[in-house]
């Protein structure tokens, strides 16, 4: 076999070692036209090798390039800064370790590899035979550096958290765990609120799904991330499916939807969360500056996702916070946003540098990330103050919770209807009339069971003598409407507000007759600003239909601060389920990035009075009929509300591509 030697440190010549004799000894069935190169280098240059070809931004010992061709074998670097390093390390001779590095990259060109357990006690075994027949003794009997983090080839360098796991790279194991870790990260929002699970399962899937160090193509990247996301996604969201079952009526004709739904939860979540992923498989760059892009892919997803069939902006990794005040409401400075950009950021560097502690771009990436955080916790600090501070308080307001089941409320035969309508009527009637002096009555959602039209007054604010805000369905030129009525003490209808985010599947049809859908109910004209007379004092609130008010920006038209938001939804679809719980969190998330105290009348519960800095001062549980006085106070500019959504995803963006190019620079300088 011929082996050409190329000195590119002439350091090398110093030391008589006859590489041509090693290389031959180890080819093992190699034809005698065989031809291996030998580059002896050192770190700096196998440094820039390993991160262009391995994106491992550090040095290693031994390098090797199979060219999978019987006569050109391929290539091995060897270093001889970190060949001198170890072997004083290991009380070994140079020319004796340099021999089994020469032996370790013949043996990977040669089809042998050590990833495995199985297939490195084989190549192990190799070595020894062969540097025994050259007088070397065994490099593994005692705890040899070389290779000690399988680094020194492409493709086996992993974190050594999963250096213990006993399965390899792309194997059913691998995927299984990826999906159990993609269920385990969903745990961290309401009601378990496990924060520290998902961080430590975001963490986990960036580094084993980043194991392989070659580039995929764009298909096998989705298909190695997606039982992380697919799975991510349907733990999050399999609650939307209960709402078939509520109504027995409903289950009858939707029962059948249950599996396609969940498997279109699954397969469109699955895309969506696996973009990040895909993006850092595909695209070369250093340990910090993929930190941050995956960071910025991440949030860039999450602002996309707004818009997709009409927007879905559920949970984002912010969210976790909620159960820490100070931290929850840094939201209030950069939003759900940026303070997810932040969180994702920080886990993927800290992430990065368990295998690159002595890389100083991530060192310093690290520290950039922890400062945001602590630049956000004192501006959340001060929000919370100003919501404790602040006493332009609202009315007296009562917040009405029926909690009466669907089935309750469902139509039957038309006399059925009409005796089960007003039934629930008296029912609210009843349930507001209780002792007290509210000079606000707030009704959820799809309470008032009869259609309202513009000339039509409103019987229930009559009854009780009082001014009332309630949900109904209104008609207008045709068309329905899922509204909020306002009217005053005299039944008179003030103001009626049709909700402008519908819900697909549920409130239109997206694809037309395709899929079956229970409504079909037409768009409001938007955001808007409400001023009414209670008791001789205006009142501006802002309205908000259901989930209207889990989307940033939506309900605050021309940078206006109204009083107070008013936020009337049902909930009864969903039951005892995470999403009830999770609506309060976004609903919490809206009161804090916009500075906005909160009236929240839910039909079957969460109902509940939150101030500006998102704390629950009061509520009624899920399934509990009731109802509940109170005032909110606290309405002020938040930093985040003056810039908006938008403004802070395209500050996000730069910042991100700054870092990058700086790092680049930086790097390619040195």
């Amino acid at each position: 076999m011929k082996v050409y030697i190329n000195y590119d440190d002439k350091r090398w010549r110093k030391y008589k070692i006859d590489f041509e004799k090693i290389a031959n000894a180890a080819a093992l069935n190699v034809s005698a036209d065989a031809e291996v190169s030998i580059t002896l280098t050192n770190d700096s240059e196998i440094h820039k090798i390993n991160r262009e070809y391995r994106n491992i931004d550090k040095p290693t010992n031994v390098l090797s390039f199979e060219l999978g061709d019987d006569i050109l074998l391929g290539d091995i670097y060897i270093s001889l800064d970190t060949i001198l390093k170890e072997a004083k390390q290991e009380k070994i001779s140079v020319q004796d370790h340099t021999a089994h590095m020469i032996v370790h990259g013949m043996l990977h060109l040669q089809g042998y590899d050590h990833i495995k357990d199985k297939e490195a006690e084989i190549m192990e075994n190799k070595e020894t035979e062969i540097l025994k027949s050259m007088g070397i003794k065994n490099p593994y009997v005692q705890d040899s550096v070389a290779c000690k983090e399988l680094s020194c080839c492409p493709g086996s360098k992993i974190l050594s958290f999963f250096n213990r796991l006993k399965f390899g790279s792309n194997s059913i194991w691998q995927y299984l765990t990826l999906a159990l870790l993609g269920g385990l990260a969903a745990l961290g929002f309401a009601p378990t609120n496990l924060w520290w699970l998902t961080i430590i399962s975001i963490a986990c899937a960036y580094k084993l799904i980043l194991r392989e160090n070659k580039r995929p193509s764009v298909f096998m990247a989705f298909a190695r991330v997606f039982p992380f996301s697919a799975v991510y996604a349907v733990a999050m969201f399999w609650w939307v499916v209960n709402s078939i079952y509520v109504v027995p009526e409903l289950a009858a004709q939707f029962a059948v939807w249950t599996i396609p739904a969940l498997l279109g939860i699954g397969l469109l979540g699955g895309i969506i969360f696996a973009i990040p992923f895909v993006v850092i498989l595909r695209i070369r760059t250093n340990p910090a500056c993929r930190a941050i892009l995956f960071a910025a892919i991440w949030t860039l997803v999450l602002w996309f996702r707004e818009w997709l069939f009409t927007g879905f902006p559920w949970n984002p990794i912010s969210n976790i916070m909620m159960p820490f005040p100070v931290f929850a409401n840094s939201m209030a400075l950069w939003g759900a946003l940026g303070t997810t950009f932040v969180i994702i950021g920080l886990i993927a560097v800290a992430s990065e540098l368990f295998e690159n502690r002595k890389n100083r771009y991530c060192w310093f990436m690290f520290f950039a990330f922890i400062l945001l955080v602590f630049l956000g916790a004192f501006y959340g600090y001060r929000n919370v103050v100003r919501a404790q501070d602040a006493n332009n308080s609202t009315p007296i307001i009562r917040v009405v919770q029926p909690a009466r089941s669907a089935a309750q409320k469902a139509t039957h035969s038309r006399e059925e209807a009409i005796r089960n309508a007003t039934e629930n009527v008296r029912f609210l009637i009843d349930l507001a009339s209780a002792p007290g002096n509210p000079e606000l009555i707030v009704f959820p959602e799809t309470s008032y069971p009869f259609v309202v039209m513009n000339n039509d007054n409103m019987p229930i604010a009559s009854a009780l003598g009082n001014n009332v805000i309630i949900g109904a369905t209104s008609y207008s030129e045709g068309a329905l409407y899922n509204s909020m009525i306002v009217a005053n003490s005299n039944g008179e209808i003030q103001k009626i507000y049709s909700k402008s985010h519908l819900v697909p599947f549920g409130e239109y049809r997206p694809f037309g007759d395709i899929i079956p859908t229970p409504g079909q109910l037409s768009k409001g004209n938007g955001p808007e600003i409400i001023n009414i007379d209670i008791n001789g004092h205006d009142m501006m609130f802002a309205p908000a239909i259901c989930y209207e008010i889990i989307f940033s920006d939506s309900l605050l038209p021309d940078s206006e601060t109204p009083d107070v938001i008013v936020n009337i939804t049902n909930d009864t679809w969903f039951g005892n389920t995470p999403g009830t719980y999770q609506h309060l969190d976004m609903v919490r998330r809206y009161a804090i990035e916009s500075g906005l105290p909160i009236v929240r009348a839910n039909y079957s519960g969460v109902s509940a009075f939150i101030t500006s800095d998102g704390n629950v001062l009061s509520e009624i549980s899920v399934g509990n009929p009731g109802y509940m006085d109170g005032a909110v106070s606290g309405a002020h500019m938040t930093a985040y509300r003056a810039i908006g959504r938008d403004g802070w995803m395209v500050i996000i963006l730069l910042f991100s591509c700054i870092c990058t190019i700086s790092l680049a620079l930086l790097e390619k300088r040195d």
